[in-house]
């Protein structure tokens, strides 16, 4: 698969599939975000393949893989879910996936208060209209400033502490031809269990819904 289609088949698919259950949330999350919020607590990762060798040329894929959908809203939830019950296929850019099976995940344990969240996809997250790093000093403030502003929209406790374990590679993306710039990265926070249980079905950071920071 060609590098530019990575990410961007991620939202019109997941609002595809919404749209198929509940047309009106579907152009909800699409045109303004969810309940008044520019936000939409959506999460999808791009496509996970296993067993492929690394290749700088094209994102390599096997018949072996995974794709990902979640979100702390069960309206949104449900309406994925039963989307996606049905179907055989799923398109991604110029690749058809066959489907082998649908598994329901729930969250971890987060009951103590503590997770280590590592994103399976880059991380985004600006500051002064740039995308920054976790080796950036206003890293860890902004990411906490996105956690507090999730909590808002979810009516959760927002106080949250966070640590950056380790991070990977800066990556450099296109989606529809415009860069976005992230990194993976393990991450420690310390959150109210329900905030926690959120961002494990949300994701961390901006664009989620266009398949960044997805947690697994």
């Amino acid at each position: 698969m060609q590098w530019d289609n990575v990410f961007t088949p991620a939202r019109a698919l997941a609002y595809d599939l919404i749209r198929g259950q509940d047309p009106e949330l579907a152009e909800e999350l699409h045109k303004r975000g969810y309940a008044g919020s520019p936000l939409r607590p959506l999460g999808i990762s791009s496509p996970q393949f296993r067993g492929t060798r690394k290749s700088h040329s094209v994102y390599a894929t096997s018949p072996d893989g995974s794709l990902w959908f979640g979100s702390p809203v069960p309206r949104i939830a449900s309406a994925l879910l039963a989307g996606i019950a049905g179907r055989q296929t799923l398109r991604w850019a110029s690749l058809q996936l066959t489907l082998r099976g649908v598994q329901l995940e729930p969250a971890p344990d987060h009951q103590a208060g503590e997770a280590v969240f590592a994103t399976r996809t880059p991380i985004l997250i600006k500051w002064e209209d740039r995308y920054i790093h976790p080796d950036h000093p206003r890293f860890v403030e902004r990411l906490s400033h996105n956690l507090r502003h999730k909590a808002d929209l979810l009516g959760l406790p927002a106080d949250n502490d966070i640590e950056i374990i380790s991070s990977g590679p800066p990556r450099k993306f296109l989606v529809q031809r415009a860069p976005r710039h992230g990194s993976t990265a393990e991450i420690r926070v310390h959150a109210d269990s329900t905030l926690l249980d959120a961002l494990y079905d949300w994701g961390l950071g901006l664009g989620t819904n266009q398949g960044f920071g997805w947690i697994r």
